[in-house]
């Protein structure tokens, strides 16, 4: 499997729904020490799932990138487009109940690149509400 580039576009986002294919994205992560990013359907709803620890001991998420991701999880939940009990690291990221695999992809690829230092894409998947 070839390593996901990053920023990653969303239709290259593993879906990892079944244990197996989860098994392996996550494998393959960590044997190429990249942040994992899957999607995976549960019911009728997506949940994207992200773990930096996978990327090993070289990669750190530095305080911005976490500041812009923490915010736009507290804006889908404020939004109610992903449930209260989501994680918003610092590590490990889960957005439950997004409500389509398009959505949950676009959301899954501005969360990688985040995890990159790129915070361009989670600007425009998650832009800041009008006051």
């Amino acid at each position: 499997m070839q390593p996901l580039p990053t920023p990653c576009p969303a239709d290259l986002i593993p879906d990892a729904t079944a244990v197996d294919a989860f098994n392996a994205a996550y494998k393959e992560a960590k044997q190429q020490h990249a942040v994992f990013i899957a999607v995976e359907q549960q019911g009728r709803r997506w949940t994207v799932k992200a773990d930096a620890l996978t990327s090993g001991p070289h990669h750190a998420v530095d305080d911005s990138a976490y500041d812009a991701i923490r915010t736009a999880v507290i804006h889908l939940i404020h939004g109610r487009e992903i449930r209260s009990d989501s994680s918003a690291g610092p590590v490990y990221f889960v957005l439950y109940d997004v409500d389509d695999e398009p959505r949950a992809r676009e959301l899954a690829a501005a969360l990688h690149a985040a995890l990159y230092g790129d915070l361009e894409p989670l600007a425009r998947a998650v832009p800041e509400p009008s006051p």
